[in-house]
């Protein structure tokens, strides 16, 4: 029965090596899909993680601040801090947007965190080269995917910052890399309006009846004052003291400071469930789709391959070879089909996902359902040929 298989492959060897790359370059993109799809997830808990925080303190009915947008008073964080377990509480503004690098731009989360020491809640965790910030203004450290080296010189609105340090991995949900500037720059850089904007927005008060009377004019000030403020952060990061829990400590916060806060767990469920959730049923269809096709591909070569030799099977019935020999032969080829087709495919993925720019992340658990997989789809696509195979009439030999 092997002989038969294998003396048959090579006979056709041609149809098979090409047939099997073919067939392996859409495993490849299929365990690339699935890479992505892992790297996306795995970059939503990559973000948790260095954001060194155990609760997120947003705005009230919000999902922020990664999935939707969020403001909170800056000076908020001092009446978190008093409340019950609360070890650390922090402010943080999160925007994406392109940074400017002379007459390139980069696409680039912006972190604005708070002076204090690293290991603080949002600063970067770690460092591959330069040192953290340590002035109030005008420095960044930079994720090595933005491209940035030390002593780099960007533009973030109308303000230039020099790279200090470089760090690494440190990414948005979305996989851009992310930029740290201290927390007033990149409050002036997401909430502090442009100078033309002040100007009408002064106009427009200005022509407001209710500040024509006496005594209006302090009003106004304060008015305007309040309007063209950047007093806002995204969220507040919060550290819990040992012997506390999550609910414990966010309850509290929840009742008394009207604010909305989010644990681990659920913050994860809100990156993965809510905001790649579009972008994972897109990849799952993908993945259908490119099934159907290698199943349909395999099919119809094993296919040509059986009618091909329609007479020879017809010989082998002639002289007696059992119909289970002849199906363990076609499925045999399907087979090592398939198996040709997954370690181009696996090779190809390999080398392939490092070029990507997006973040593919191999599992080999991926790898493994995959190629079982591969296995089932090769044995459904050759029924079709093994009931043809079948059929065949032993006098076809001597037709």
């Amino acid at each position: 029965m092997i002989s038969l298989a294998g003396r048959d492959i090579l006979h056709a060897w041609g149809k098979f090596i090409f047939t099997g790359v073919g067939l392996g370059l859409l495993i490849g993109v299929t365990l690339t899909m699935a890479g992505v799809y892992r790297g996306m997830v795995d970059d939503g808990k990559v973000l948790l993680d260095n954001s060194g925080a155990d609760l997120w303190v947003v705005q009230k009915d919000t999902l922020g601040p990664y999935a939707e947008s969020s403001s909170v008073p800056d000076d908020l964080w001092r009446s978190v801090r008093a409340m019950p377990g609360v070890s650390q509480a922090v402010n943080i503004t999160y925007l994406t947007m392109q940074v400017r690098r002379g007459t390139e731009d980069v696409r680039a989360m912006v972190v604005g965190i708070t002076a204090g020491e690293p290991g603080a809640p949002g600063w970067p965790p770690h460092l591959v080269g330069g040192r953290q910030i340590t002035r109030g203004h005008y420095e960044a450290v930079a994720d090595l995917a933005t491209g940035f080296r030390i002593g780099d010189v960007l533009s973030i609105r109308r303000n230039r910052y020099t790279v200090v340090g470089l760090t690494r991995r440190m990414v948005s949900s979305s996989g851009d890399p992310m930029i740290f500037v201290p927390l007033k720059d990149a409050q002036e850089a997401q909430f502090l309006k442009d100078n033309d904007a002040i100007l009408m927005q002064r106009r427009r008060t200005t022509a407001n009846p209710a500040f024509n009377r006496p005594g209006a004019p302090d009003l106004l000030d304060a008015v305007i004052a309040s309007q063209t403020g950047n007093s806002y952060v995204n969220a507040i990061l919060v550290r819990i003291r040992p012997g506390f829990t999550s609910q414990e400590v966010a309850e509290p916060i929840r009742r008394w400071k009207r604010l909305t806060v989010y644990d681990r767990a659920q913050m994860e469920g809100i990156l993965i469930g809510k905001l790649i959730a579009t972008s994972a049923r897109q990849i799952g269809m993908f993945l259908v789709i490119l099934a159907v096709v290698s199943a349909a591909i395999v099919a119809f070569i094993i296919y040509t391959l059986t009618m091909d030799k329609i007479r020879e099977i017809a010989v082998l019935k002639l002289i007696g070879t059992r119909n289970r020999t002849i199906a363990a032969m076609i499925l045999q080829q399907s087979i090592v089909l398939g198996v040709i087709g997954f370690v181009v495919g696996k090779i190809a993925a390999t080398f392939a996902a490092p070029m990507f720019p997006k973040y593919v992340l191999l599992v080999p658990i991926d790898s493994i359902r995959g190629f079982l997989a591969v296995l089932g789809i090769c044995t459904l696509a050759s029924v079709v040929a093994i009931r043809m195979a079948l059929k065949v009439d032993p006098a076809e030999a001597i037709g």
